[in-house]
């Protein structure tokens, strides 16, 4: 399946983004980034070789048709990463529902606006797949990620409730 190109004004430098579909190959470099930060590095085991959880989670994912695991690539290296879920519901005349999770870019490309370009191309890809709107939660430990998402537009319209069990 073709997830497009992501092209910049050839002046610029803005890098080329190819957004592909992730291979197992790329698992390591996406559960790196997933702990790079103060929050993933209390929830994930980025380790080499990768604990199996994260390979058998990989295999449920890729055989989904409704998930799309998604990395970022500027020439051919990975530079983000995110994860789209289909969700069918009864809802909404049976619509289909758009959950964007696990969005992250690599700390050493953090900041250049490339997580507004991501945002930019899920909307899109939520819109081909027949979506009608994109959700996501974002951790109250992160206030400046909720920041970003109000200025993409996102409204915080629903109180999210989560039960964790060990």
């Amino acid at each position: 399946m073709d997830y497009g190109l992501w092209t910049e004004k050839p002046l610029t430098k803005q890098p080329i983004m190819n957004f592909r579909k992730a291979q197992i190959q790329d698992l390591p470099f996406i559960v790196q980034m997933l702990s790079d930060d103060k929050l993933g590095k209390q929830r994930e085991d980025y380790q080499i070789p990768l604990p199996q959880p994260y390979h058998e989670a990989f295999q449920n994912i890729d055989q989904d048709p409704n998930q799309e695991l998604i990395v970022v690539e500027d020439q051919d290296e990975i530079i983000g990463t995110l994860q789209l879920s289909f969700i069918q519901y009864l809802t909404y005349q049976g619509g289909i529902r758009a959950q964007i999770e696990a969005v992250r870019i690599r700390s050493d490309k953090r900041g250049e606006g490339l997580g507004a370009k991501m945002f930019e191309w899920a909307i899109e890809r939520a819109k081909e797949r027949g979506a009608h709107l994109l959700q996501l939660t974002t951790d109250k430990k992160r206030p400046e990620a909720l920041k970003f998402y109000e200025k993409l537009g996102f409204t915080a319209s629903h109180e999210g409730l989560k039960l964790h069990f060990k």
